[in-house]
């Protein structure tokens, strides 16, 4: 990703979005030939030249003081995210443009995958990497979502089959929401990532094959993934409302698990629990010998 080119855009379309009337900028008259604050209102409420501020925006000034980012980040009324988003555009320096080498694999660790399994009768849980790629989940997630398991490892990825798959429309009631949800994640972990040839890869494949990610992605938003609520409709079960929550482990922050859960007594705990028994692995069956000795079969 070409940070000068993503910081440009990231402040252009962030002013875009704040009208004067909610920066308190007063009406001065006459048409507005731009949406949002014009440069020099912007420049004014974070306490910089026009110059100064137009040169950031166009990403000809990567060295800026903590100090000027943050009277920009309250000018524009960035969130928490997009404040750190704004840093670490600010703060990178230009990469070399020789070709890099792929990153390794991620590994999830033993440990881990015992929480899933642990998790399996009750909860649906998936542990998500870099680039939105699917490491591990347990079997009521793989029933509840898509068999990740099954899949090619390169399709192992949640942003894919969120605009390539479309059972990922059938399953979300709200489609739109999480898929924009989905996009702006993605594109917090490119600014992270901006050297990752995966990354950049699965971005311009989305962007090929879907005009809903392409529109989306050019917005340039950013969030964390940590809680919400999703809606489902499940073709064995039907509809589910779940919370999911995301934890961040300790030694590995590319790696997070996200877990599902459902209010207690609700009908969607009825279904979850529905779901979980249609998937139990089924015991072996025993059929007893004429000594009267059980034999698996």
């Amino acid at each position: 990703m070409d940070h000068n080119a993503e910081l440009r855009e990231f402040l252009r379309t962030r002013r875009a979005r704040l009208s004067p009337q909610q920066a308190g900028v007063p009406a001065t008259g006459g048409t507005r030939r731009v949406p949002g604050l014009r440069r020099e209102e912007l420049a004014r409420l974070a306490g910089v030249s026009v110059d100064y501020y137009t040169r950031l925006e166009q990403g000809r000034h990567l060295n800026v003081s903590e100090s000027v980012l943050d009277a920009v980040a309250r000018a524009l009324r960035l969130d928490g995210v997009e404040r750190a988003y704004l840093f670490e555009l600010s703060r990178s320096k230009p990469r070399p443009t020789r070709r890099r080498a792929p990153t390794r694999p991620q590994r999830v660790r033993p440990g881990l995958h015992r929480i899933l399994d642990a998790l399996a009768g009750a909860a649906p849980a998936f542990i998500l990497g870099r680039r939105m790629d699917v490491l591990a989940s347990n079997r009521l997630a793989r029933a509840l979502i898509t068999d990740f398991d099954a899949l090619p490892q390169r399709e192992r990825n949640l942003a894919r089959y969120m605009f390539l798959d479309e059972a990922a429309r059938e399953l979300h009631v709200d489609w739109d929401g999480a898929a924009v949800e989905t996009v702006a994640i993605l594109r917090l972990d490119a600014g992270r990532h901006p050297d990752d040839p995966q990354l950049a890869e699965l971005v311009g494949e989305l962007a090929v094959k879907s005009e809903e990610f392409r529109t989306w992605w050019a917005d340039h938003n950013v969030r964390e993934r940590t809680h919400g609520t999703r809606r489902y409709h499940h073709p064995v079960v039907g509809e589910l409302v779940l919370s999911h929550e995301s934890v961040t482990f300790p030694g590995d922050a590319d790696q997070t698990m996200c877990v599902y859960t459902t209010e207690p007594g609700s009908p969607s705990e009825a279904a979850l629990h529905l779901l979980a028994t249609w998937t139990a692995p089924h015991p072996p069956v025993t059929a007893l010998r004429q000594d009267g000795q059980g034999r698996e079969e």
